[in-house]
């Protein structure tokens, strides 16, 4: 990922996206552990997430928010969507995402849904092609976001004014 961050623990809320119950069967009989994906983020361009893995659902889910806290990201939100088109993909799953006008809503799917409302997005179009893998669907959706670059970033990359931005 690009731009790791520090930010007070006590501005993120998780969320949980997905549990997978795995079970290992002995001779004294079956063991169930859970692993547990989360997200975090603090509604306005910060997000990270992380996979628990416990024998108790609870502490899967406590073991996944404190992986997503070690793995935040700072990601552009302008106007309550984002700034431009991007796709990305992650193993077998690929997310598209589009920027959408006010009132539009998160139009998206499961797992990407819990990405894009913790990082503070109100209105975008978004499509998941390929795997349905809640795992790999939530890193391209990271992945996507992470790679998008607002104006004033562009600019300072290159050295110019916001205006000459946009007149090319």
């Amino acid at each position: 990922m690009a731009n790791r961050i520090n930010v007070n623990s006590e501005e993120l809320k998780d969320r949980l996206v997905a549990i997978n119950r795995t079970t290992k069967v002995t001779k004294g009989g079956r063991t169930f552990t859970f692993a547990a994906i989360v997200v975090v983020g603090d509604g306005n361009g910060v997000i990270g997430y992380g996979l628990g893995k416990a024998g108790e659902v609870s502490a899967a889910i406590a073991k996944g928010v404190e992986a997503a806290k070690k793995n935040l990201v700072k990601v552009p939100v302008l106007k309550g969507t984002v700034p431009h088109e991007m796709s990305a993909h992650y193993g077998g799953a690929e997310v598209i995402l589009l920027p959408a006008s006010e009132g539009t809503g998160v139009v998206a799917g499961g797992a990407m849904r819990a990405v894009l409302d913790s990082v503070g997005i109100k209105n975008v179009l978004a499509k998941s092609k390929g795997s349905s893998n809640p795992h790999n669907l939530v890193k391209a959706t990271i992945a996507a976001l992470s790679n998008m670059r607002d104006a004033r970033t562009i600019a300072a990359q290159r050295g110019i004014s916001v205006e000459k931005v946009f007149r090319g």
